[in-house]
């Protein structure tokens, strides 16, 4: 028994308004690799991601999320500030005289390999100038990323960290309890001034 067109077209678009987390992050994405914040970018944004969902249905994602707004705006203001701070590196490294970088590809296992999880931190962590993910391997959590200039980024072992803590303000600022612990970066619980005088 086929539904009748009209109601098939409203059911798609209930379907499509039930998405509206996922047209939100990729029209984000779309203003983030355009680089300005116009009318025009946000409704081409919108329209692309719709169209992206109703021509390519994504599966179901289940993801344990809660959001926090502290530690979102402190994952926003260090993404910033490590925005900046790589440009001007980036634009030292290329102008420098003399000066070779040496690159490498790192790889990086991540604590949780959640796709949400996963896929935030391999774009922020692109989105810095002189650092790009290659690759990322959902069912390991293994990401490998091309660095501009290993030597100026504390070398693997400073990439490592570097990206682990990136996904600990991730994790901090769009992770659920559970997976929290389950990460080994849950906050220690607090302590009442009745337990600290036992």
């Amino acid at each position: 028994m086929s539904l009748h067109p009209r109601r098939r077209s409203a059911r798609s678009l209930r379907g499509l308004a039930a998405q509206w987390p996922a047209i939100a992050f990729l029209t984000v994405i779309w203003l983030l690799l355009w680089g300005d914040l116009s009318w025009a970018n946000v409704i081409a944004g919108v329209l692309l991601a719709a169209l992206i969902l109703v021509m390519f249905p994504l599966p179901r994602v289940v993801v344990q999320t809660r959001f926090r707004l502290g530690p979102f705006l402190a994952l926003a203001a260090r993404f910033v500030t490590d925005l900046v701070v790589a440009s001007f590196q980036v634009a030292w490294t290329a102008l420098r005289p003399g000066h070779v970088p040496r690159g490498a590809v790192v790889a990086v296992r991540l604590r949780n390999p959640d796709d949400v999880f996963l896929t935030v931190t391999a774009v922020l962590s692109t989105l810095v100038p002189g650092s790009l993910v290659v690759e990322a391997q959902r069912r390991t959590g293994l990401v490998h990323l091309h660095v501009l200039d290993i030597d100026a980024s504390g070398g693997v072992d400073g990439v490592r960290r570097d990206i682990l803590r990136l996904e600990e303000r991730v994790l901090r600022a769009f992770a659920s309890d559970d997976v929290l612990e389950r990460c080994g970066v849950a906050e220690p619980p607090a302590h009442t001034p009745d337990e600290e005088a036992r």
